[in-house]
């Protein structure tokens, strides 16, 4: 069968701020399969604030997104034609198919393609809750804040698909959950929906003296973790809460993603409180993917961990998408609709 394939190439590198003018359109006559090949369409595309990273050219802890190529990201699907063994059409699959409605690839490839059980899990989930952003949250709350029933775990962008895993996981540890988002609709849905105990408006915070005060009242017994996905301001009022023996995650510095500086204000209070800052990539952390991926599926289908999506439709709305991704306008997890 003739397959045209549509997808969205990188044009330019962004000078600050990225723009549509970024990104171009393209459509291409998909080659016929050879053996060991799979076809599959995309369900759905991810978009993950890691990608405006990718855009840049500078050093980095991955290669930089390729100039005229698809655009890197994580996808789900179905095989629609398969010659390979291990696939068979019809079969719902997750991988790294990129911003485009098809992939046609290598099945043989250990690791390329893995199929997905959807009886209890929705398709999409696999993007967000039980995928790559749950288990960033994960990885990130148990093995290096590590908390004990009855700390407090502080977690900033808190209604995102990272964010939001991360204190509902805190509190099935019996931990105190309090967030940072930004607007009272989010906060709103982290404490209601979610189940945080608390969660503060950073947009009602002009300063850092303002926001720790914010914090203080929010956490009276101190702050003993922090799953850091913004830098700047917040982490600063932050450490000023920080309780002797915290713990942070490094998991994103999105203040700083246009280039910005990110100054620290007091580093010296990881001295003081003997702190642990580490930062994480997720994917160099293969070997726990299975027991994250267990306890988030199962919390996903039993409706013990609760998200939300924000969806675009069609792959011509990817660029615009995530744009708004990176000036936070989506609510949780922000999918591309492929189907």
């Amino acid at each position: 069968m003739t397959v045209v394939n549509r997808q969205i190439q990188l044009a330019s590198r962004p000078q600050g701020e990225p723009s549509a003018d970024n990104f171009k359109l393209v459509e291409a006559t998909l080659p016929a399969l050879a053996e060991g090949q799979v076809l599959v369409r995309n369900h759905y595309l991810s978009l993950d604030p890691y990608m405006r990273g990718r855009m840049n050219e500078g050093k980095s802890y991955a290669q930089p997104q390729p100039l005229n190529e698809v655009m890197i990201g994580g996808t789900v699907g179905e095989v629609v034609e398969s010659k390979n063994a291990h696939f068979a059409v019809g079969d719902k699959v997750v991988g790294m198919g990129g911003w485009q409605e098809y992939q046609l690839v290598d099945a043989s490839q250990r690791g390329v393609l893995q199929k997905v059980d959807t009886t209890h899990i929705p398709l999409s989930a696999y993007l967000g809750a039980v995928g790559m952003p749950g288990v960033t949250g994960w990885y990130g709350l148990v093995k290096i804040i590590n908390p004990k029933a009855g700390e407090t775990v502080v977690v900033s962008a808190a209604s995102g698909a990272v964010g939001g895993a991360v204190g509902q996981l805190a509190k099935v540890r019996g931990a105190r959950a309090v967030g940072i988002a930004g607007g009272a609709d989010k906060c709103r849905y982290v404490v209601e929906e979610l189940g945080f105990d608390a969660c503060i408006d950073y947009k009602e915070h002009k300063d850092v003296k303002s926001l720790s005060a914010a914090l203080k009242a929010a956490c009276p017994n101190g702050i003993d973790g922090y799953f850091e996905n913004v830098g700047g301001m917040i982490l600063d009022a932050v450490m000023l809460r920080a309780n002797a023996f915290s713990r942070i995650a490094m998991c994103g510095m999105i203040s700083g993603y246009n280039g910005e500086p990110i100054p620290m204000t007091a580093p010296q209070l990881i001295l003081v409180n003997r702190m642990k800052i580490e930062g994480f990539i997720v994917s160099e952390h293969m070997e726990v993917w299975p027991e994250a991926l267990k306890e988030l599926g199962t919390l996903v289908a039993t409706g013990k961990l609760k998200y939300r999506e924000s969806v675009a439709e069609g792959i011509a709305a990817a660029p615009e998408a995530f744009l708004g991704l990176l000036k936070g306008k989506n609510f949780g997890k922000q999918l591309v609709k492929l189907i």
